[in-house]
């Protein structure tokens, strides 16, 4: 099993510290996260949390606490006792699942401490190889919607792929249009938010277009109803899952055996969830891709090297940082992304 090659793994901290990071987005709201470094016998291990809600970023940084995370660990009893700390400091947070993103940023800190304190890099301890990642490029349209955004990024770089989140707005004409570029690989239907600033719910006159018009695409995150679950008979292993996908019983719950996954690191809160799942997805059959949580910094390159081991070669969700830029610069990296040379920790750099 994964989990085997990390668990044991001994480091030490003597500090951590906190950084906050700020952003506008090319979707339209401005991006918050935190930087957590843990620092250790000369070496830093850094994870990032990428809770939606900046004012949670707020009180983090402004809060006048030590969380008991220094000493002496394997990276196990690490995890066991941040399972124990309040990290949002008595509020609940807006989302449950926030919970799991700050336990994310301290636990993949301290894998990453553990893998440089031992001079090591993730692919080397779990037996596995670096491979170049393929990746796509996550937006949504213009408004209203026509595709001309898609069109643009293509006459930058015709060899773009992407992942779309369609609305009720986008029209036959649109999708039509779309279609014909051969590039969309991923519609995100985003019927498994609720209460979020991305809810999108349930339209059967949308899922029909989405789902007869892209018939070689995966389709994200449908809500099943009456009117919607029988559009997806037939199509069943075209369906992938993101929002609820958080551990081994979440996949098992599904309303059917996937044949793909999206997977988020950060939901999944610690290594051994993360890697039971991957673990669950290769023993079944299951084809992973890898998502991203607009990261600002280090948790970024965390998903291009779980990528990189894991499924190199899928749709990843995960084209670099600057791809999110409202601005995005005329030197931007091509897909697939080459591994790095020296790599040391998880980070990929």
């Amino acid at each position: 099993m994964l989990y085997d090659h990390v668990a044991d793994l001994e480091f030490q901290i003597e500090d951590y510290s906190l950084e906050q990071h700020e952003r506008a987005t090319s979707s339209g709201f401005t991006r918050a996260t935190t930087v957590v470094s843990l620092h250790g016998d000369g070496e830093t291990g850094r994870g990032e949390d990428v809770t939606y809600d900046n004012e949670a970023h707020d009180t983090l940084h402004d809060a006048d606490v030590d969380f008991p995370v220094t000493g002496e660990y394997s990276l196990d009893e690490f995890s066991s006792q941040l399972s124990e700390i309040d990290f949002f400091l008595g509020d609940d947070p807006g989302q449950s699942i926030f919970h799991n993103y700050r336990q994310w940023a301290f636990e993949s800190a301290a894998l990453d401490l553990a893998l440089r304190q031992a001079d090591a890099n993730l692919a080397e301890q779990l037996n596995r190889t670096y491979e170049p990642v393929r990746f796509v490029v996550s937006t949504r349209l213009e408004d209203p919607p026509t595709g001309d955004r898609i069109m643009d990024w293509l006459d930058r770089d015709p060899e773009l792929e992407f992942k779309l989140d369609p609305t009720s707005e986008w029209t036959a004409e649109v999708v039509e249009r779309l279609a014909a570029t051969d590039a969309v690989q991923t519609l995100d239907l985003k019927g498994q938010y609720h209460g979020t600033t991305v809810d999108q719910p349930a339209d059967p006159e949308l899922y029909e277009r989405i789902v007869e018009g892209f018939p070689g695409a995966l389709i994200e995150d449908p809500e099943l109803n009456e009117e919607t679950r029988p559009l997806f008979e037939g199509a069943e292993a075209r369906v992938t899952w993101d929002y609820p996908i958080r551990g081994v019983e979440t996949v098992e719950n599904l309303p059917w055996e996937p044949e793909w996954l999206n997977i988020k690191p950060s939901r999944f809160g610690s290594v051994q969830s993360l890697f039971d799942t991957i673990d669950y997805c290769r023993e079944h059959g299951i084809q992973m891709f890898g998502g991203g949580q607009f990261e600002l910094d280090v948790g970024r390159e965390h998903i291009h090297a779980i990528a990189s081991l894991f499924y190199p070669n899928a749709p990843n969700d995960v084209a670099p940082k600057a791809y999110n830029d409202p601005e995005p610069s005329a030197d931007l990296p091509s897909s697939p992304l080459m591994p790095p040379t020296t790599p040391r920790g998880i980070s990929w750099e």
